[in-house]
């Protein structure tokens, strides 16, 4: 690892770490369960090699039932620092996790709609669950795991050099050999994880589209082209995975083959001794006999341990740089708002989704207070932008948008859209009940006022048609409802709010007729006494607004009532009228 690579490192475990300071109490108690770990473990291979020198070889009972008091009492509370190591280890990472995937979903539910535009959704749940619960070994199986066993490998390192310090330079000479292939191991092994992660990230991405748009794949019957795509990156995941395998295949054979030599040469050296040189005991022998997998053990399990800190780490790193990824919408105003009157103001606005791709180019337009303004145009033409822009879903190049003569930007961002309800064309619905879809769980909202306002636009009968009626789970994304259902729930979640300003994208081309009377009427209902921008999709919408602005290529080109547009010879309303609404208002 380069000096800037350990730089890193040590800069994402001061982050983790940051997560620690309110379980302070908790992490000291889990150190102090790992030092004494390491000291009984270390300790009963002593005391058996004071018994078998004081009592077995000399062949005296006296004084020998005291070392077995004294084992039991170390395996006792060997079992019970264990116990407690284990539980609170575990108990740390899954406490840091939980308050780090918090944090993180409040940062990733405040992001721009930019960001998710040019994001894909699989691999932003990989980092909220998936990288997460790598982040929760870094404390259960990663960090505490190797520091108990380094600090096991040193107190045994030095129990060695205090009985015996020719039988431990034995030891020691074969240490150098599985260090070096731990480095190897480690190196490559980090490599290997960070391919397996982005391989699990396409992976997560990948599935989630196709199963959210597995309707398209059914309908143009493209199930075996991605079923290819899916094996080969199948085959791109099974090929990182077997990467980790490869190297654990390798690694752990010669740590295990290094501590049999090791034993080996112990057995042979301390034996000649025991027997000829007197220079070792039949107790140093047995006690290093039993040292010795407690000193190549833990570099076999650091190894090991070291696989679940390597993908915790590399899971940090990637969850940290959502974290640190600033892109929200600057919320710096101070305005509280409680209710607009709903004068609206574009002046000389100029957005662009991609740089340089200007999607409105100057727009300047005014809707009064209580006014229906219907938007028409092609597709493209820059409607769906004036109202993402309205919302601040996106912040404007240059220019200004005011209600009420106050600029949008100086204005809470809370307190904006609260007064602002929209109803989007593509409706999107919770796997939930009617009722916590319209009210999204704001406990303002009784169920007795969700219930009136459906009578007032006219759609109570309808959910009272379902079973269990305000309590009927429409399932993922409303699947179990029409379109058009759907629809009229959009319209009673805008209205139960009483927005100021109603904005709406009024699409019924894909409703029944029953349907689509039933959201005329709602959106008569909803629009009356206030200010309301509809983007029109239908001809007795469009006739029924106060005003219309017509759009083409991010300008507005046309603005006046449905009569005095039509009164335009070669106008861009007339001839979009005569192309797509004439046919309506003949059938």
């Amino acid at each position: 690892m380069s000096k800037i690579e350990s730089i890193l490192e040590i800069t994402l475990f001061k982050k983790l770490f940051k997560f620690i300071k309110p379980y302070n109490h908790v992490f000291v108690g889990v150190l102090v369960a790992v030092v004494l770990l390491a000291i009984f473990g270390a300790v009963r291979p002593y005391i058996l090699q004071q018994a078998i020198d004081q009592n077995i070889v000399t062949k005296k009972f006296e004084g020998f039932l005291p070392y077995i008091y004294i084992m039991a009492g170390l395996l006792l509370a060997e079992v019970v620092c264990q116990l407690l190591f284990i539980y609170y280890s575990g108990f740390l990472g899954q406490s840091v996790v939980k308050d780090i995937r918090v944090k993180l979903f409040d940062h990733m539910i405040r992001f721009r709609m930019k960001y998710f535009d040019n994001s894909s959704v699989g691999v932003l749940i990989t980092r909220a669950v998936t990288d997460m619960e790598r982040i929760a070994d870094v404390f259960g199986e990663g960090f505490f795991m190797i520091f108990r066993d380094l600090l096991t490998m040193l107190v045994v390192s030095l129990v060695m050099l205090y009985m015996n310090w020719e039988l431990s330079l034995i030891v020691f000479l074969m240490l150098p050999l599985v260090l070096y292939a731990t480095r190897l191991f480690q190196k490559y092994m980090k490599r290997a994880f960070e391919e397996v992660r982005t391989e699990v990230s396409n992976l997560n991405s990948f599935v989630q589209e196709r199963i959210t748009g597995m309707k398209i794949l059914q309908l143009f019957t493209r199930e075996a082209t991605e079923y290819n795509k899916f094996k080969e990156i199948n085959e791109r995941h099974k090929k990182a995975w077997l990467k980790t395998v490869w190297y654990n295949s390798i690694f752990f054979p010669i740590a295990e083959l290094s501590s049999s030599i090791t034993i080996g040469l112990i057995a042979w050296y301390g034996g000649l001794n025991v027997v000829i040189g007197q220079t070792a005991s039949l107790g140093d022998l047995t006690a290093f006999i039993m040292m010795i997998p407690m000193l190549f053990r833990p570099l076999r399990q650091i190894a090991d341990k070291f696989n679940a800190l390597q993908m915790g780490m590399v899971a940090a790193k990637r969850v940290f740089r959502v974290l640190e990824t600033t892109s929200q919408i600057d919320d710096h105003g101070t305005l509280e708002v409680t209710s607009f009157k709903g004068d609206i103001s574009f002046k000389e606005v100029y957005f662009s989704y991609v740089e340089d791709e200007e999607v409105l180019k100057g727009v300047s337009f005014q809707v009064e207070v209580g006014e229906t303004v219907a938007i028409v145009g092609a597709t493209g033409a820059g409607k769906s932008t004036i109202i993402n822009l309205l919302n601040r879903f996106y912040d404007i190049n240059k220019g200004e948008i005011c209600i009420d003569n106050i600029n949008i930007k100086d204005i809470k961002l809370a307190s904006l859209r609260t007064q602002i309800a929209v109803v989007l064309q593509d409706v999107f619905l919770f796997a939930d009940t009617i009722l916590n879809n319209i009210t999204l769980n704001n406990p303002a909202i009784r169920q007795e006022d969700v219930e009136q306002a459906a009578k007032d636009i006219g759609i109570h009968d309808f959910i009272m048609s379902l079973p269990n009626g305000y309590h009927y789970n429409v399932k993922e994304r409303g699947a179990m409802l029409s379109s058009g259902q759907r629809q009229l729930l959009s319209f009673l979640r805008a209205y139960v709010t009483n927005p100021s300003i109603l904005v709406l994208d009024e699409a019924t081309s894909s409703v029944d007729s029953y349907s689509e009377q039933l959201i005329q009427n709602a959106t008569y209902k909803i629009t009356k006494g206030r200010t309301s921008i509809i983007i029109a999709h239908r001809l007795a919408t469009i006739k029924k607004a106060d005003k219309i602005m017509v759009m083409d290529a991010g300008e507005i080109v046309e603005v006046g009532t449905h009569k005095e547009l039509l009164k335009k010879e070669n106008g861009y309303y007339r001839n979009l009228y005569e192309v797509q609404f004439l046919k309506e208002e003949v059938a």
